[in-house]
This record gives C-alpha cells, sequence and structure tokens, in this order.
C-alpha cells in the first residue's frame, strides 16, 4: 500500500518498511515492505491481531526503534539512520507519547509533570508556550490539581496529565498506546473524546495503537496491520464495524 503525492500533508511516513528480527536460520518478519503515511491534524488508530506488528510501526515511527531495510519521516525530517542523539533531540521536541501506564513522575506534582518535556529540553517555555499549557489545563479540566502528585489522581486524571504533557510542546504527532488500557469503560471513553477533540480543536496528529474497537471507532482513519502488511484502511467505522473486520482477519489467519 502506499500514499499518493495529492495527499494531505503527513506528518509522519514510512516507505517500504521492513523489519526483521533473528537470525538468517530463524528470521520473523514483524513489518513486510510497508508504506504508509499519518495525514497531518487527523485522529489515526492502528489496529492487528497481537504480534502482527502495530507497535514495532509505531515504534520505528517515533524513532524508538530502527527498520531492517526502507525508510521513515518525521514531517520532512528522514529520521532513518540518525545518531541516537539526533533521534533523543527529536523525539523531545516533535513526538508526544500517551501510554497505557501514564509514565508520569511520581515525585513531580502536575504542573512538573506537563512542564517535564521543557526540562529535558534545558529551557523554560516561551510567552506563547505558557499561554498555550493554560489553555491546556482548563481544557483538561486541572486547574484545581496542579499541586496533586499522581498518586493523589484517579486513573482519568493521570491519563488527563499525560495527554496535556504529550501535547504541551505541540509536536508533529503523539503516538497514544493502548491509551485507555488501564482505565474503566466510562473514563476510557472520556480520554478518547479528548484526544478526538485535540484533532479536531488543535489540529493534533495522533496515531494511537489499540486493539479495542471501541476505542478504533474514535479515530478519523483506522489502518489494519496482519503479518506485517497493511491489510486496509478505512475512514471512520462504528465498532460494530470494526469488530467484524477483526474477526474476518482471525479467521483467514
Amino acid at each position: 500500500m502506499s500514499f499518493p503525492h495529492s495527499e494531505a500533508r503527513l506528518a509522519a511516513r514510512v516507505s517500504h518498511l521492513t523489519k526483521s528480527y533473528g537470525s538468517a536460520s530463524n528470521t520473523v518478519t514483524a513489518l513486510d515492505d510497508v508504506s504508509i503515511g499519518i495525514r497531518s491534524g487527523e485522529f489515526t488508530a492502528i489496529m492487528s491481531p497481537s504480534g502482527s506488528g502495530k507497535s514495532t510501526l509505531t515504534h520505528i515511527m517515533a524513532g524508538l526503534d530502527t527498520a531492517t531495510s526502507g525508510t521513515a519521516w518525521l514531517g520532512d525530517t528522514e529520521i532513518t539512520g540518525l545518531a541516537d542523539s539526533d533521534l533523543t533531540i527529536l523525539r523531545r521536541r516533535r513526538v508526544g507519547f500517551v501510554f497505557q501506564s501514564f509514565k508520569l513522575v511520581p515525585t513531580l506534582d502536575v504542573r512538573g509533570n506537563m512542564l517535564l518535556p521543557f526540562e529535558l529540553d534545558g529551557r523554560r517555555p516561551t510567552r506563547d508556550e505558557s499561554a498555550w499549557i493554560g489553555r491546556l489545563i482548563d481544557s483538561l479540566g486541572l486547574g484545581d490539581r496542579l499541586k496533586h502528585r499522581p498518586h493523589e489522581l484517579s486513573g482519568g486524571q493521570q491519563q488527563r496529565v499525560a495527554i496535556a504533557r504529550a501535547l504541551s510542546t505541540r509536536p508533529d504527532l503523539v503516538f497514544a498506546d493502548e491509551p485507555t488500557g488501564n482505565l474503566d469503560s466510562r473514563t476510557g471513553r472520556e480520554v478518547l473524546a479528548l484526544l478526538g477533540a485535540a484533532s479536531v480543536e488543535y489540529g493534533q496528529s495522533i496515531a494511537m495503537v489499540t486493539h479495542d474497537p471501541i476505542a478504533a471507532s474514535y479515530a478519523d482513519r483506522i489502518l489494519f496491520l496482519a503479518d506485517g502488511r497493511v491489510v486496509d484502511d478505512r475512514a471512520r467505522s462504528t465498532a460494530e464495524e470494526i469488530s467484524r473486520f477483526m474477526l474476518s482477519m482471525e479467521t483467514a489467519a
């Protein structure tokens, strides 16, 4: 599958991407000649049966893993072959992450966790960035929690802080890895609605890895992987439609 040049601007893309593990006599191919783009300003879900390459794909796109062959780009920057030090700076400044386990720093309060990307970059937010962070605090309902530490927050509140941290630098792309996996259904829906709002209201590009058809139904676009290949690329679909397609994939496997 390829991406036409006439598509909207791409926040990230990979071309003829292959990732293999193991020795020549015992090779496992996690990704097999994948070419795909994540469109800017869209909320994209990436789904597959377990072990079909979705996490590997996003890790390479985020500069957390390297490809065996092929190329990966973040915006107009080719990240294939970048030195570790350059990748570290790129991730810090241009990529946001939201994890299933939140990964907040327990010794920092909410504000400290939100400002962590700037601390790691050795700088303070500019006036415009501070105004943006204030807007995030208001829209995510964190104004009365800024002095609280993670253990004083509910799971949903912790994930809101993680989303605020991911958005604080206005990154090119936010990767969300099973962001509702540790949340109850109601709180999970709230978090998914927040991610959707970030795309619609702020133009944020989001790539979410999930196995949950309900979570994927919040996305503008859904990519399905099987055996290391993209097997379908569809617009927003209902949870029932996604479930039926996933079941057909597993039956065909």
